[in-house]
């Protein structure tokens, strides 16, 4: 047993228990329910005979906040009572019982610094972890409107769309300055509504429309399908439009509930929000407790549009287990619909096992936190003056605004690519307000530093054999806004685009459209490779809609021979591989696989499967799509189309094969969520960098030992090809299997052998030497000599010319 805190003997205000209180009333029925305790049964009367009544009264005349006082200096009721000799022994053993009873009663929801945590935990019969039964009734409030204390606009209440007072929704200053209190920043991390740590079961409501915008879907920034009325909409919506609806919380223990974060409904069609409304707490669920100040229940202003949360700090922080929304007012054009996050610092608790269990905790000695530009400039000198012999700092170009693009390499001779050593990159930050994968990045190359230096023969054999390049921010323009909001608080779009409003990650040439309007027109003039296909020229122009920090990119990708890649995206849990545009033009979804299909799949399950939560059959959609039939992977395409994604135009531009990782349903996860992300995304990292190795490699020679550039690589039966590096080496990704390669460069002889691939990790080496054709070598004597080669067929025409003339 862990030694419980002592708890607090601050002196509370005074207060006296209610001369009726032994009356079983609407608001204290709870305790003479079935399976509840009641003081009176032991006396053996009911709560409300003559002879209880005479009983309690004169026992009950002290001040209730007394009696707890002598309670918690281990003065037991019966001698206290006993020395005024006023009560029975067996009297004073019910009262004892009674005042345990009371004391958790009347401890409900009050102010963090007048409870006894765990007096309120023994009040509370019900398990944590209990999940609401199918048919379980939850009450409205127990108490009606204007029953405790006076709620604003009482008078226009039975109108669904009143709008309280200016006045009512004035946020009350916290300091002389005339500070709002709403401006107090946060000091409490999110419950987990938008990280789904909240789980359904968790979530209730007093009615909803229907299951598509039940209590489940009032998460913040979750979003509807494009097709409405089904079941993923975009918020949860109440049946009816009164000011007695509410969506409740149930945080499954004791928590320090600081503040609220609400949005509107995430629509196409409809515009539905609320204006205000109101917060309660309980510790049971059927009692409830407004947040109040000096003139009653607090009123909170919401939302004055559907998008752009808005936060609410409570005027003091409350202690409680659940936590309810009680919307008073909303658009008037629309319907009661909220998508919310709650803030709240979960009370420790030694004793319950169920949290324990589930708690997630990291070893790993490294930055968590969210790093700002020059941040994460600083955290890159740090890790490059950590280990100096095997990384480097190197930007690719400039942002619209002028900030550089910083990449770090991670290798054993960093700056300089070695022959038959494969490149593989990690990129994160094309939309700026995806911070989850910047900051998984910047922790990476923490991570390998550290065990690098430690010796772990897993890190220093990949760094040994890998060139690496970690970009972690492609947008830092985007991501600046983004974190001047701050987490939470930018909503869906914040900081997505460039400067001048470029979607990067789907800002590349459409090479897509050149190569299958090439096949299907087997006829046409102008024929298109299977394979680094030519940018075409409208787009390199200066007029074309490119972002900077897009071109930027594409000369790194030409630059550097990358084998291997994946992009870091947020909002989702699940990989997607190419291609991401449908080839037929009249659809918007269809499965459109590469040549290497299967090598993708692959790829993505690879990183999938070592993730912690992404083929996990239990865990729920973030938004509408269920990805848990593919496990935790898909087909960019059969998702929705795209065109110019950097996917296809990296697998048809460059030898390298790429896909979007999204690592997370929250695209800016709160600091404290960092350990738990790094836990649940380590070894899929560290794996499907591994995965650069598996397939063939080799080096295409003349007979001479001299490397060959720009050779073709062919794969029988797959319809893309690769070529050499500036030294004649390739790596082609390929799965276990025996293949039948050939190679073929300008000026030399064909060559095919049969090449294997096994299953364990390292790629077959697979080299060819091929010699120069015939032609070659009489152009090669005659550019020798400095005379031009004569063309054989111009030859025969004139051998032909003779023989004419002779026979005339």
């Amino acid at each position: 047993m862990h030694p419980r805190p002592a708890p607090s003997l601050r002196s509370p205000p005074s207060r006296c228990a209610p001369r009726n209180f032994c009356k079983t009333s609407p608001k204290r029925r709870h305790f003479s329910q079935a399976g509840s305790f009641s003081p009176l049964r032991l006396l053996g009367g009911g709560g409300g005979s003559p002879a209880a009544k005479a009983l309690c009264f004169p026992c009950f005349q002290i001040k209730f906040w007394d009696l707890r006082r002598r309670f918690l200096q281990k003065q037991t009721i019966m001698i206290a009572l006993s020395k005024k000799g006023s009560c029975s022994s067996q009297l004073c053993l019910a009262l004892c019982a009674f005042g345990l009873a009371l004391l958790g009663d009347v401890s409900r929801a009050v102010p963090m610094d007048d409870q006894d945590y765990y007096l309120q935990e023994i009040s509370n019969r019900d398990h944590y972890y209990s999940f609401p039964y199918p048919g379980e009734e939850f009450f409205p409030f127990t108490e009606q409107p204007g029953e405790e204390g006076p709620i604003r606009a009482a008078a226009t209440e039975e109108h669904p769309g009143f709008k309280p007072s200016r006045k009512e929704l004035k946020p009350k200053k916290s300091n002389k300055k005339g500070k709002s209190i709403l401006e107090t920043p946060p000091d409490c991390p999110p419950l987990g509504l938008e990280t789904l740590k909240i789980t359904d079961f968790q979530l209730h409501a007093s009615t909803a429309k229907r299951y598509g915008l039940g209590a489940h879907r009032g998460r913040l920034n979750i979003q509807a399908g494009v097709n409405e009325n089904d079941f993923y909409d975009g918020a949860w919506c109440a049946g009816r439009n009164d000011p007695y609806q509410w969506i409740e919380v149930d945080a499954r223990r004791l928590t320090k509930f600081t503040g609220v974060i609400t949005q509107g409904r995430n629509s196409l069609w409809s515009s539905n929000w609320v204006t205000s409304y109101r917060v309660l707490v309980s510790n049971d669920s059927h009692a409830w407790t407004a947040v109040r100040n000096e003139s009653g229940d607090v009123i909170f202003e919401g939302n004055s549009e559907k998008e752009i949360p808005v936060l609410n700090m409570l005027p003091v922080p409350l202690v409680a287990r659940y936590i309810r929304i009680n919307p008073r007012s909303w658009f008037e054009e629309g319907s009661i619909c909220m998508r919310l996050e709650i803030l709240g610092c979960p009370l420790p608790d030694p004793n319950n096992y169920y949290h324990r269990r589930n708690e997630m905790t990291t070893t790993d000695n490294l930055d968590f936190k969210h790093h700002n530009y020059k941040e994460m400039r600083q955290l890159m000198k740090t890790v490059n003056k950590m280990c100096p012999n095997i990384t480097r700092i190197y930007n690719i170009g400039k942002s619209n605004q002028g900030l550089k693009l910083y990449a770090v390499e991670i290798s054993d001779n960093p700056g300089e690519h070695e022959v038959g050593e494969p490149e593989f990159r990690y990129i994160a930050g094309a939309h700026g307000n995806e911070v989850l994968g910047r900051e998984l990045i910047l922790l990476l190359m923490q991570f390998m530093c550290q065990e690098y230096l430690a010796g772990n023969p897993r890190i220093v054999h990949l760094i040994e054999d890998t060139r690496i390049h970690l970009l972690p921010s492609v947008n830092p323009d985007g991501y600046d806004k983004a974190y001047k909001a701050g987490s939470e608080l930018g909503g869906w779009s914040l900081g997505r685009w460039t400067q001048d409003g470029i979607d990067i990650n789907n800002n590349f040439p459409d090479l897509n459209s050149l190569l299958w309007e090439s096949e299907d027109q087997k006829k046409s003039k102008r024929k298109v490779p299977n394979h680094h296909i030519p940018i075409p020229d409208w787009y390199l122009s200066e007029n074309a809609t490119v972002a900077v920090e897009t071109r930027a990119i594409i000369a790194w990708m030409e630059k550097i021979p990358f084998v291997l890649g994946g992009n870091l995206q947020g909002g989702e849990l699940v990989v997607a591989y190419p291609y991401d545009m449908v080839r037929s033009m009249w659809k918007t979804q269809d499965y459109t696989p590469t040549p290497d299909d299967h090598v993708f799949r692959w790829l993505a399950y690879s990183y999938a499967s070592t993730h912690r939560l992404m083929t996990d059959a239990r865990r729920r959609a973030c938004h509408t799509e269920d990805f848990q039939k593919e496990d935790g992977t898909v087909n960019g395409a059969s998702w929705h189309t795209v065109a110019g994604s950097i996917n296809d135009f990296s697998y048809l531009h460059t030898n390298c094969f790429e896909l979007s990782i999204y690592v997370g349903c929250d695209k800016y996860p709160h600091e404290s969520e960092l350990p738990e992300e790094w836990e649940n995304n380590r070894e899929s990292l560290i794996v499907f960098m591994e995965q650069v190795h598996r397939g063939i490699k080799g080096i295409v020679k003349d007979v001479h030992g001299k490397g060959i550039p720009n050779a073709v690589i062919s794969v029988e039966g797959v319809n893309h090809d690769i070529r050499t590096g500036a030294d004649g080496d390739y790596w082609r990704l390929l799965n276990p299997g025996e293949y039948v390669v050939g190679v073929k460069a300008e000026g030399y002889t064909t060559a095919t052998k049969t090449c294997e691939v096994g299953y364990d990790m390292g790629a077959t080496q697979c080299d060819f030497t091929i010699s120069k054709t015939n032609l070659a070598r009489i152009k090669e004597i005659m550019k020798k000599f400095g005379k031009q080669p004569i063309s054989l067929s111009l030859r025969r025409l004139r051998q032909r010319a003779r023989q004419w003339q002779q026979q005339r």
